[in-house]
């Protein structure tokens, strides 16, 4: 019995491991990484022809994203799931050949006007296809013989539509192991979806630490903080613009609305229309309401109880062509779009701020995390003008953030599901998180459980039945080259700098209206900074 870990160790995205057991071998998740990315992950050790099955916690990328690439390389086994995430991944893996299909083709034009070899795309469409033919459809609290000696069950982590946490037992020359894969653990009191639910026992836990450093802010109520941005928004001749990712989060939004309308509580605009601008969004809402009966919580189930549909509503518009996307922007009347990607970094969204962002009147309301470098997290930070399609856009759209609404448990939520189990189990591993909060929240185990915790890193072997590490390497044996611990400092520390630089900007412009002389004199006192730190030698 062997447990390799290769991927979201020390790092939040790539989640992978490898079940080595009752003659089986056993992928846990396939991720592609995504975002930062400092550690190398050690590849799959064995031909992907070879591996027998893939247990798979849920749709997202960062969990699914890699499975045509599987497929591609000789993959023909099974991939289990629960039936709402094999849906998901029925758009979502296509979408993400579709990507890397495009983005191949773009640098190719670019790379033969420069002389360059073509490239391939990591995977194409066929690969996403022949990958979906594999899945296995499973439902929650369902025990599944998959092998012998090996069985499963999906219980409901409460992040995603159809996202679990996986128990697996094993059981091999006489001894037995049950050991249990968090996933990504959902945050309570979600719209729509239930609150994860809490596993009771297990031998060996791996676990997730996103948020493990951190506590997310007090919820304001989503549906009257939402209202006020759009009644403010449409009195002013606005419209409410909402990067918003497609899969999850449009559909939360979808749920505030309808509230919203049911209450009145947007008063004189009756009517409005709200536009789900993402031909991906539109697929999974669909999906979200084919699920409905079966994977949405009490609230609302009792809208359903009701012939109430609690992602619909009167008004509610949907585009699918792009010239569908540029009418909207031709109709001067005020309204909500919800449009992708969540960063403003692709997609449709882009062309709305670039109607919108110039407009006093509207509002760019972000509901999601903005990652640094991101468009979403420069408008954020106070940016005064962006380039968009070559264009420079003035930023003179009010730009705010609805906070709180986070589809991760944050360290009280992981502290509440570890502690669900009734016996200490051998051994919790750390993942899914970067490389300070799997420490931090690793040390957490230990000092205030009592838990014997290790975050381990890519390519860490342990045996099963005799509980021991066969290989434990260190963050210098993974750490990618170029990333030495100075450098790494470097990086840092550069950060921090941008980020104060960022802060600089927004301070100046909480300055404009204010007096000449004062102007003047913080005008020469960033000049004198900037002579006092320019680089000479560049």
């Amino acid at each position: 019995m062997r447990l390799t870990f290769l991927g979201a160790t020390h790092e939040v995205t790539g989640s992978c491991f490898l079940i080595e057991a009752c003659g089986k071998r056993v992928l846990v998740d396939c991720g592609m990484e995504q975002g930062p990315d400092t550690f190398e992950n050690m590849e799959i050790p064995v031909n992907p022809a070879e591996i027998d099955m893939v247990l798979l916690t849920h749709a997202h990328i960062d969990h699914s994203g890699k499975l045509p690439l599987l497929y591609k390389r000789g993959f023909r086994g099974q991939v289990f799931a629960t039936t709402a995430t094999a849906d998901l991944c029925e758009i979502m893996l296509r979408d993400s050949a579709h990507i890397q299909m495009f983005e191949v083709e773009w640098k190719n034009r670019k790379g033969k006007r420069a002389g360059r070899e073509p490239v391939e795309p990591l995977y194409d469409m066929d690969d996403a296809n022949g990958v979906l033919t594999c899945f296995v459809r499973c439902e929650y609290e369902k025990e599944t013989i998959i092998a012998e000696g090996m069985r499963i069950r999906f219980i409901n982590a409460g992040h995603l539509l159809g996202s679990s946490s996986i128990e697996v037992w094993l059981k091999e020359d006489g001894i037995e192991k049950k050991l249990v894969f968090s996933g990504d653990i959902g945050n309570v009191n979600q719209p729509l979806l239930c609150d994860p639910q809490y596993p009771k026992d297990a031998d060996y836990v791996i676990m997730e630490s996103t948020y493990g450093d951190r506590s997310h802010d007090a919820p304001p109520d989503y549906t009257v903080a939402l209202a006020e941005v759009i009644q403010r928004t449409f009195d002013r001749g606005g419209n409410v613009v909402v990067p918003s990712f497609a899969v999850g989060r449009t559909q939360e939004m979808l749920y505030f609305i309808r509230q919203i309308k049911q209450d009145h509580l947007v008063k004189n605009h009756d009517g409005f229309e709200v536009w789900v601008d993402s031909p991906l969004a539109n697929e999974a809402t669909s999906i979200f309401r084919e699920h409905m009966w079966s994977d949405f919580d009490e609230e609302a189930m009792a809208l359903l109880n009701q012939g109430i549909n609690p992602i619909g509503f009167e008004g509610l518009k949907t585009s699918v062509t792009s010239d569908d996307s540029r009418a909207i922007n031709e109709d001067m009347r005020p309204k909500v779009i919800l449009s992708a990607s969540g960063m403003c970094d692709a997609g449709r969204i882009k062309h709305h701020l670039k109607h919108n962002l110039w407009r006093k009147e509207s509002t760019i309301l972000f509901v999601g995390y903005q990652a640094v470098g991101t468009l979403g997290r420069a408008l954020l930070d106070g940016a005064g003008s962006v380039k968009l399609f070559g264009e420079e856009i003035d930023v003179k759209a009010e730009i705010c953030r609805l906070p709180g609404i986070s589809g991760h448990a944050d360290n009280r939520g992981l502290m509440k599901w570890i502690s669900s189990f009734e016996k200490k189990p051998e051994k919790v591993f750390v993942v899914h998180g970067d490389e300070t909060v799997c420490e931090i929240f690793t040390d957490r185990l230990k000092d205030e459980l009592g838990l014997d915790a290790y975050a381990p890193y890519s390519g860490t072997e342990y045996d099963l039945a005799a509980a021991r590490f066969i290989v434990q390497p260190g963050p210098q044996r993974v750490k990618k080259p170029e990333v030495t611990a100075a450098a790494a400092k470097v990086t840092k520390t550069f950060a921090r700098l941008l980020a104060a630089g960022q802060r600089l900007i927004g301070v100046i412009r909480q300055n404009e209206g204010g007096a000449n002389k004062d102007l003047d004199k913080f005008t020469r006192e960033i000049h004198s900074l900037c002579d006092k730190w320019e680089r000479k030698d560049l």
